[in-house]
């Protein structure tokens, strides 16, 4: 299996480069830090409209280089972002990290790769490159997204495969990368800029959207959500929505949702009601005006109600 696999990442690093067609949506370059920039999507899903453009990434330059934060969703943007970067330095792009394998944060990442820039990532996203749900998510989003997902696209390997927390130092700035998951993802790791107090969370946090909850272990996601509070961040860039300068308040939509579906869906599991009949007696107020309400909402409830299920029965 383990020969199987290296030959399949070392045909897609054989792979050329090739050319794709520009983004053309807006993109925002924000500073929240010294060292520290960000961009930020669109709320709600991906769509033809917004290129793909619904998620953050953001980079630190320091004296020797760049470290970036996600790829972004397509090899477009992520094309448009080391353009953005390079309005600020000239200085190479050394490495990117990824915060998990979902096609919003790592569709980019073969721009990057034909950059020169290294890619970290967690130890469990190998499972992702060569698994059933990745060609079906390719599918879709070609689907979706052509023609900035189209057949020049290819999966990108990481070049480090990370086995827990790890700390580096560039150009005098500390980097610490903490792994947070299994919560959003299998894989979720964050990374913390302590000079600059600046951290970018990925997907353990989305502001002023319906979370996308998936397949999630939702009871470890509010677990990490305070491992990200214990490194007392300044501010707090999500891997969706706006920056925070409040972090401990602006958790709160994640936690307060995460809680929500957990106690609805708890409560109707422990009262043997079926999910339909759940899901239409629940309050859904104070979220359903949000963005991706519609997309997010109920296949969030119902992956919560079998987890819920699950951790029922290991009770017993």
């Amino acid at each position: 299996m383990r020969k199987v696999y290296s030959f399949f990442v070392m045909a897609l690093c054989a792979l050329p480069a090739l050319a794709w067609q520009e983004a053309s949506v807006p993109m925002k370059v924000e500073r929240v830090g010294k060292h520290s920039w960000y961009v930020r999507g669109a709320s709600g899903p991906a769509t033809a409209a917004n290129q793909g453009f619904m998620s953050n990434a953001g980079f630190v330059v320091t004296r020797e280089g760049v470290v970036v934060f996600d790829a972004l969703g397509t090899p477009a943007l992520a094309k448009k972002l080391i353009d953005e970067i390079r309005k600020i330095t000239r200085r190479p792009i050394r490495r990117v990290i990824l915060s998990h394998y979902h096609a919003d944060h790592y569709y980019g990442l073969q721009a990057f790769k034909d950059a020169g820039a290294e890619i970290w990532a967690h130890a469990r996203g190998k499972a992702v490159l060569t698994s059933a749900a990745a060609q079906d998510r390719l599918k879709q989003r070609q689907d979706l997204l052509s023609p900035w997902v189209d057949e020049t696209f290819r999966i990108v390997p990481a070049d480090l495969w990370l086995e827990g927390d790890t700390d580096f130092k560039l150009g005098g700035v500390h980097f610490s990368v903490r792994q947070v998951g299994p919560a959003h993802s299998a894989e979720d790791i964050a990374l913390f800029v302590r000079n600059d107090g600046v951290l970018f969370a990925g997907d353990l946090v989305f502001q002023g959207r319906v979370p996308f909850v998936g397949e999630a272990d939702s009871k470890q996601w509010l677990v990490a959500l305070g491992t990200l509070l214990a490194l007392k961040p300044r501010v707090l860039v999500p891997g969706h929505g706006a920056a925070s300068r409040d972090p401990a308040a602006d958790l709160k939509l994640t936690r307060d949702y995460l809680g929500y579906l957990r106690e609805t869906m708890g409560q109707a599991v422990a009262d043997f009601v079926p999910f339909e009949e759940a899901y239409a007696a629940t309050d859904w107020h104070a979220y359903e005006k949000l963005p991706a309400f519609e997309a997010a909402n109920r296949p969030n409830a119902y992956n919560t109600y079998i987890l819920m299920e699950q951790e029922s029965l290991r009770k017993k």
